[in-house]
């Protein structure tokens, strides 16, 4: 019984009820063919027909509209009234049609509920007691039945059983459905995680694609990729043309530090003040890595040897490797050949030869010249016309002379060849020079040209070169007249900053500079828009030389514009403490 609950459950009412239907109709056929077999009651027999086709066409029903099948149980309701009226029509009562209660009586047990346990009882009351109940009152003499009367009783403990069992079998079914449906959410889940890593798949073979396409596209530069302890694993192209090797004899053969000159490991080490010597490869690797294994940048110029003894120049950058949880597994040694960029260098210090030799002497020779020319007492008195024409040769004289020395000048700081004749120094009297040297040429624009100076005896100190400083400033007034148009005003100014460096600034109220070319200022003969669209002469090395002083003192300068309002430039310099307070107090005067 067990096995079929389960079926029974699900059916539709009308499935429940065709097995019914067919053995009423069978046994109303078959009876008339039984011996001692009469019909007492004809109405009776076609009203139990009549409910039969009744509780079929409401099977039909409550099946086709699921809605309304609350009301099903009125299904097995006209079996049972169906049944007593054939019983009742019926001569004979036997056994055959005492079980044809059975099927109603399991309708009405299986549905969930102990109600419906009563109902399934007394259903079968009227189907068994009711006829012969009905044929005492009509003959007083006669009796019932004792089988008719313990019947109902017997099915009423098999609706109990057929309930229970029901109601195990609607619990197994609800866990059953709930693990089925359990089941299915982890399929689905895991039919998604598995196309999940299927396009995590497909998207790591294309990111190894691309990446291999690059890696092997990488041709002009060296990438050695190396362990934690300097075994080179991978190699590209680039590496194996600059160091004439190929990557199958290299990867996991040869160790990174080979390919390096011994003598700049070991001054590295030394700078980094590393621990350990560099007298072999583990302390070598370690000197390189030094600074990439704490994620600081770490590019610098080096020398790479290649396994026929030969040098390479490059610009070496050395970066870690890390895995998803951030750990290092190596390091990245990305190195460009620097061997064109030092010939063109190389060049470059000839032509700055070149130049030093072969414009500077013939132009102080022309100003000699120029200079005899106009304080010669014994020639000819030179006209008014003539002197101006000489003030013209010799002012373009000049200005050639000091662009030569401009190129110069820069030459050597892109060399980091100038050198710098330090003294501790009072800034107050250097700025003043300045200020007294610019002042003709304000005057000449129509510029006013102000100081706003601190105190000069607690002006503060540097240790400087008074010459490159009063070039640095003079830089920045000259700059800010050309940029000033008449009835404008410079100011220059010196004071102690916040971070307690020495400040000289120098505001304008020019044209100003766009905000977008703010960064460019300080690149070689790079001129703002400002100044080519106002027509203002420059060749743009002022800036550059003014930095590059700044640097090579160890300060900074910096700046800030607003188109059409001004710009203040501001050189920062460190203050010195070396000296005494009596000398600090001789230097400032």
């Amino acid at each position: 019984m067990r096995r079929w609950l389960p079926s029974f459950l699900d059916a539709s009412p009308i499935v429940r009820q065709v097995p019914i239907t067919v053995l009423f109709l069978f046994i109303s056929s078959f009876s008339l063919y039984l011996p001692n077999w009469e019909v007492m009651h004809p109405g009776s027999k076609t009203f139990g027909l009549v409910m039969i086709v009744v509780a079929t066409i409401l099977a039909g029903v409550f099946t086709a509209k699921p809605r309304r099948r609350n009301w099903a149980l009125l299904v097995p309701a006209c079996d049972f009234v169906a049944l007593g009226a054939l019983r009742y029509a019926s001569e004979e009562r036997s056994a055959i049609f005492a079980s044809l209660a059975v099927l109603p009586l399991i309708w009405f047990a299986a549905e969930a509920g102990r109600r419906n346990v009563v109902y399934a009882a007394i259903g079968s009351a009227i189907a068994l007691l009711i006829p012969p109940m009905i044929e005492q009152i009509q003959a007083p003499n006669g009796s019932i039945p004792a089988g008719a009367v313990a019947a109902p009783f017997i099915l009423a403990i098999a609706a109990v059983v057929i309930n229970e069992l029901t109601l195990q079998n609607r619990s197994q079914l609800t866990q059953l459905r709930a693990l089925a449906n359990e089941r299915e959410q982890l399929l689905d889940a895991a039919v998604g995680q598995v196309a999940t890593i299927e396009r995590a798949h497909a998207d790591v073979l294309e990111a190894e694609r691309v990446l291999r396409g690059v890696w092997d596209a990488v041709t002009e530069q060296s990438i050695i990729g190396t362990d934690t302890r300097g075994t080179i694993e991978m190699l590209n192209s680039g590496s194996e043309r600059m160091l004439g090797v190929r990557a199958a004899k290299v990867v996991d053969r040869r160790h990174v530090v080979e390919f390096h000159v011994l003598t700049e490991l070991q001054e590295r080490a030394r700078t980094l003040e590393h621990p350990v010597g560099v007298a072999g490869v583990d302390s070598g690797f370690t000197a390189l890595v030094e600074l990439a294994r704490t994620g600081s940048a770490d590019t610098r110029d080096w020398t790479y040897v290649r396994p026929d003894g030969s040098t390479i120049p490059v610009a070496l950058s050395v970066t870690r490797r890390m895995n998803s949880d951030g750990e290092t597994v190596g390091y990245l040694f990305v190195a460009a050949d620097m061997t064109r960029e030092r010939e063109v260098a190389k060049l470059k210090d000839k032509f700055v030869g070149l130049i030093s030799h072969e414009l500077r002497t013939p132009l102080s020779s022309i100003l000699g010249y120029l200079e005899l020319l106009r304080d010669d007492d014994e020639g000819t008195e030179l006209t008014p016309t003539q002197l101006q024409y000489l003030g013209v040769a010799e002012r373009n004289a000049h200005r050639l002379l000091s662009l030569v020395g401009d190129l110069l000048f820069t030459a050597q700081v892109e060399s980091g060849s100038f050198a710098l004749n330090r003294a501790v120094e009072s800034l107050a009297p250097i700025v003043r020079a300045s200020i007294e040297s610019a002042t003709p040429a304000a005057a000449a624009a129509g510029v006013t040209l102000t100081e706003s100076i601190s105190d000069a005896a607690s002006a503060p100190l540097v240790d400087g070169d008074s010459g490159r400083l009063g070039q640095a400033f003079d830089n920045l007034l000259s700059n800010a007249i050309k940029f000033t148009p008449r009835g404008g005003t410079v100011t220059a100014g010196l004071a102690i900053a916040a971070d307690g460096a020495a400040a000289v600034t120098v505001t304008d109220s020019g044209i100003g500079i766009p905000p977008a070319e703010l960064d460019r200022l300080f690149t070689p003969f790079f001129r703002a828009s400002t100044a080519t669209k106002n027509a203002v002469p420059g060749v743009g090395l002022g800036l550059v030389i003014t930095r590059a002083i700044a640097t090579a003192h160890g300060g900074s300068v910096g700046v800030s514009s607003v188109v059409g309002e001004g710009t203040t430039f501001t050189l920062s310099l460190p203050v010195t403490e070396s000296v005494r307070a009596d000398e600090r107090q001789h230097l400032a005067v």
